[in-house]
């Protein structure tokens, strides 16, 4: 068990540092790519700057002249706006992008850690410390959980453990020969099986109720529980 809670803790250590290196792996490409797209992007002013040029190194005296210059100034301070705006909603678009793209990477990682866990519980099982069944309450109680079960679900159970007391695996007919009484070759395998689906049915967890009843191949049915935590009432 040590062991096991060990190796639990580097898991759960290891899983968090994969999720702080994918944020900061997503942070910094989207900013070397907002870095690059903002360097590369053209100079606001570079149009007024054209447009004074024109203005020195040129003698432009007529009103014309110097009202089309007035024009192409307007113009370019109308650019420098309209760039200025979108070098913003660029900034927006970035922002907004890093943060889906690290709410996307916390999902993966989540439903990974959560399929992880389920494939643990699952080769875990579930340990069952008491089982008590009761035939006049038609109920079985398993550790702090009770089922009420249908009269032949019952039947089947205490079948089951009466075989699991004795180290016996029952196959389908063998199960409903000795719930019916009849002789092993007058019984089907199926009535068996169908029996056994039922009591899962019953119990309706199917977690708990595959780990509970299992099915061996080409053997048959037992109850994957210690025998010594077994009473019948």
């Amino acid at each position: 068990m040590p062991v096991r809670s060990i190796s639990v803790t580097e898991t759960r250590a290891t899983g968090t540092r994969v999720a702080l290196i994918g944020t900061f792996a997503v942070v910094a490409i989207l900013g070397l790519a907002a870095a690059f797209l903002f360097v590369n992007l053209p100079d606001a002013n570079a149009f007024n700057a054209r447009v004074e040029r024109i203005f020195v190194e040129n003698d432009l005296t007529s009103e014309a002249e110097i009202r089309l210059l007035e024009i192409l100034a307007q113009s370019g301070t109308a650019f420098s706006d309209t760039l200025a705006s979108y070098r913003v909603v660029i900034f927006v678009l970035l922002v907004f992008a890093t943060a889906m793209l690290v709410a996307a990477l916390g999902l993966l990682l989540t439903i990974v850690a959560l399929n992880r866990r389920m494939g643990e519980i699952e080769r875990a099982g579930i340990t069952v410390n008491a089982l008590l069944i009761s035939r006049e309450e038609r109920a079985v109680y398993l550790n702090n959980m009770e089922f009420s079960l249908t009269e032949a679900a019952i039947e089947t159970l205490a079948v089951l453990a009466e075989a699991r007391m004795d180290d016996d695996v029952l196959n389908g007919a063998e199960l409903e020969a000795l719930i019916s009484g009849k002789d092993a070759s007058d019984c089907d395998e199926a009535s068996g099986a169908m029996r056994i689906k039922r009591l899962r049915d019953g119990l309706g967890n199917q977690l708990l109720s595959q780990v509970l009843v299992r099915t061996i191949a080409r053997r048959g049915y037992m109850l994957a529980i210690d025998k010594d935590v077994i009473r019948m009432v």
